[in-house]
């Protein structure tokens, strides 16, 4: 696997596509974007994430997860709603997400003849 990319299970799991527009400065951004990565990845159902932020602030997060009750566990968790609220109130200009069922992935790295299915 890539750096920077998620190792996933084979489909079916779900995604949630997270598309942020940071406010200016980072305010303590940063520390608990770290601290909300570690918590999730002790979640019970939590497979990976992938993430990237452009100098501009829009940022997109994919998060994987077995199930839809994991990822209901995931935002009903306290320190998460609490970040999260912080997030609307300080570090975001506006976000949108998404949840979806990934029901087919396949990759291809460089010198490899084809996609793998």
């Amino acid at each position: 696997m890539k750096p920077g990319f998620a190792a996933l299970p084979e489909p079916p799991y779900y995604a949630v596509i997270f598309t942020s527009q940071r406010t200016p400065g980072d305010a303590g951004y940063s520390e608990a974007a770290e601290r909300m990565l570690a918590l999730a990845a002790q979640q019970p159902g939590y497979l990976g994430v992938e993430s990237s932020r452009g100098a501009d602030g829009l940022g997109i997060t994919v998060s994987y997860w077995a199930s839809l009750e994991a990822i209901a566990t995931w935002r009903a968790q306290m320190e998460h709603a609490a970040t999260r609220d912080q997030g609307r109130a300080q570090w975001y200009e506006h976000y949108e997400l998404r949840v979806a069922k990934v029901e087919r992935a396949y990759g291809w790295s460089r010198g490899e003849p084809e996609p793998r299915p």
